[in-house]
């Protein structure tokens, strides 16, 4: 039996089947939802089987829905890396650019990616600014080029090349007993509850592994969704928080907040550059990656107090 089925057929379905609804299908691929509705109607009329059931008001897909959504996504990324070829036979520098970035680096990341759109001005970015669980949801999905975040994701075949280094520091409001000692010993935390970020985000993941380490015990008091919610937090008093130097910037300067002299402290990670295994490049993402990997510190402002924290 030969298969009538069009591009535009498996597009659509490989969006529903994403999604598991025709509603947010329709507004990725701006379409309407009666057309979202006929293009998957005619491609089951061509498999001659039911890709999709409905149980309650929730849409499930079929055993052949399952079958096809990979075939469909196969396809799909063949026909993005023919694109690619063919840019790269065409040898431009224009194009579009999908980065994701964890929230953590948002502060260098938008900075970096201003000064990389100066240079390729016929280059059109795409910027999602999301947690961790979102991260990996978008590489095991193949969505965006580029990925900037922490800790590369496991349980996805990615690649990945460290490119700046992540110093995790406790922080206080500046009129904190604390903040003129030196050497002040971990265990001296132990009894404290931290403001801390949402379990599974990987700056939380990597405290709690390094408290673990050194046999110090570690307790939440406040989780927070946000970098600039702990600060916040920290700046009234509600805690300690432990957060990226890289989001003190403004904080530092103004001496709204101040960073502790902690044993065994900053807790040492890095920034990595991410993309999922086998995906080829555009020339334009080649440009960003090496853009990034060379030149990334220089968008990094931090007061000279912090230097040798770093």
């Amino acid at each position: 039996m030969a298969l009538n089925i069009t591009f535009r057929q498996l597009k659509v379905f490989e969006s529903a089947g994403r999604h598991l609804s025709y509603t947010r299908t329709a507004e990725e691929l701006h379409l309407s939802q009666p057309a979202v509705s006929m293009q998957i109607k005619q491609l089951e009329e061509s498999v001659g089987l039911p890709l999709f059931e409905q149980i309650g008001k929730k849409m499930f897909l079929t055993t052949a829905g399952r079958e096809v959504l990979v075939y469909s996504q196969s396809i799909g990324h063949l026909l993005e890396e023919v694109e690619v070829v063919l840019d790269e036979l065409k040898g431009g520098s224009s194009g579009t650019l999908a980065i994701s970035v964890a929230t953590t680096a948002s502060h260098f990341a938008t900075r970096l990616l201003a000064d990389f759109s100066k240079r390729y001005e016929n280059v059109t970015i795409s910027l999602d600014i999301t947690n961790r669980k979102s991260l990996q949801r978008q590489l095991a999905d193949n969505l965006p080029d580029l990925v900037i975040m922490g800790q590369p994701p496991e349980g996805v075949e990615v690649e990945s090349e460290a490119f700046m280094v992540n110093p995790l520091v406790m922080i206080a409001p500046t009129n904190h007993s604390l903040v003129n000692e030196t050497n002040i010993p971990l265990k001296h935390f132990e009894d404290e509850h931290f403001v801390v970020r949402e379990s599974g985000s990987g700056t939380r993941g990597a405290i709690q592994r390094s408290f673990d380490e050194l046999n110090v015990s570690f307790h939440t008091g406040i989780e927070m969704s946000s970098n600039e919610a702990i600060k916040q937090a920290v700046e009234a008093g509600l805690g300690l928080g432990i957060v990226s130097i890289h989001t003190l910037e403004l904080e530092l300067e103004t001496k709204r907040l101040a960073i502790l002299d902690v044993n065994d402290f900053p807790i040492q990670r890095h920034w990595h550059i991410v993309q999922r295994s086998g995906k080829r490049l555009t020339p334009v993402a080649q440009a960003f990656k090496r853009f990034v990997l060379e030149e990334a510190e220089k968008f990094i402002r931090l007061p000279n107090l912090t230097t040798e924290i770093v």
